[in-house]
């Protein structure tokens, strides 16, 4: 696209691109490389509802731009970005003349920033709320264990029969567990202990430990951008945060199927109801049947698991290590690609 008003389009925060009257994309921004996290010598040439995904609104949009010669509004547009993740967009469609060539120029707004915004605001609100409820169910759940161990050990005294006391034994074990289970993930955590991490580090550790959980039939892809800077972090709880969503993933696919580990920066992020200049977002793509959409709401309350042997709580420790991280944890989920994403802002020195 060789235009006048090129360089000022190059210079936009805008999102723009120019098709053909095919349809190609001849033009983009670099907004628009921002936006679909692509480069644009992938795209140009390309039709744009392959590069896209086939949308009727977009048809409809661009009908009716060429059929008024006017520019055309369409709202809420959905777009499948070349990384396949899932865009809404305000789009402003226009048709123009450049050189005696039909163009229409395309601006692009994203409006997911509003939505997400008030997901956080509730996700955070439930984290509260979590941490309510599993302190009360832990302060619960104690007591009668207590008294279950000390009935065992009093029935053992009066049992003749060794054979019969190994049942015992295995009530007394078996409350020792479920009691350092509920120690360790359901009272009060103790305050994270935040020092310089790598997160590919944290993302090795737990590729190694699902791998060597599931020898055979699971691959975990790596596609990391290794400039991202040390992020400060507990690398326990993050290496915990990481391992529960993975585990789910693998679960899910039953050991057999695709999980790809993706980090990447993300910029000017408002995390927590506040405005971070730079993040690290870490993503946990896997290619399994996807979480079904009554669920897709839930599945961060406690006790809310998608599996019959599922405890339901590996994701809601995972959004209140997140959280006590100040950063956030996102889901999308479709049959054949669900993606975690979590966003952990870096601490400008």
């Amino acid at each position: 696209m060789t235009t006048d008003f090129a360089p000022a389009l190059e210079q936009l925060s805008t999102a723009v691109l120019a098709l053909d009257e095919d349809a190609r994309i001849r033009y983009l921004n670099p907004a628009a490389e921002h936006l679909f996290d692509v480069s644009r010598k992938h795209l140009l040439g390309l039709p744009f509802q392959q590069a896209f995904g086939q949308t009727e609104q977009f048809e409809t949009a661009m009908r009716q731009g060429l059929a008024n010669h006017a520019s055309y509004i369409e709202h809420e547009l959905t777009l499948a970005a070349p990384n396949h993740a899932k865009l809404q967009l305000h789009a402003v469609i226009t048709p123009l003349q450049t050189g005696g060539v039909l163009r229409l120029l395309l601006e692009l707004h994203p409006i997911a920033r509003p939505l997400r915004l008030a997901r956080e605001e509730q996700m955070l609100d439930q984290t509260q709320a979590n941490r309510l409820l599993l302190r009360n169910l832990a302060h619960e759940i104690k007591n009668p264990l207590g008294g279950i161990r000390g009935a065992a050990q009093l029935l053992e005294q009066e049992l003749d029969r060794p054979g019969l006391r190994e049942y015992t034994q295995v009530i007394v074990q078996e409350a020792d567990r479920l009691r350092s289970l509920l120690e360790k993930l359901l009272t009060p955590q103790s305050a994270p202990r935040f020092g310089a991490l790598n997160i590919h580090e944290v993302l090795e550790r737990v590729r190694s430990l699902v791998l060597a959980e599931i020898p055979e039939g699971l691959a975990i892809q790596r596609d990391y951008d290794i400039s991202l800077p040390p992020l400060r972090g507990d690398q326990e709880q993050l290496i915990q945060v990481v391992l529960n969503i993975v585990r789910n993933a693998a679960q899910a696919m039953q050991g057999r199927g695709l999980i790809v580990l993706r980090t990447r920066i993300a910029r000017q992020m408002t995390l927590l109801r506040r405005r971070h200049p730079l993040a690290v977002m870490v993503q946990v793509i896997d290619n399994g049947p996807g979480i079904p959409d009554d669920m897709l709401d839930k599945i961060f309350y406690p006790l809310v698991s998608g599996r019959p042997d599922g405890h339901g709580l590996g994701l809601t420790l995972a959004q209140d290590f997140v959280s006590q991280h100040q950063g956030s944890i996102e889901v999308e989920s479709e049959p054949g690609r669900t993606c975690f994403t979590v966003l952990l802002p870096l601490q400008q020195e």
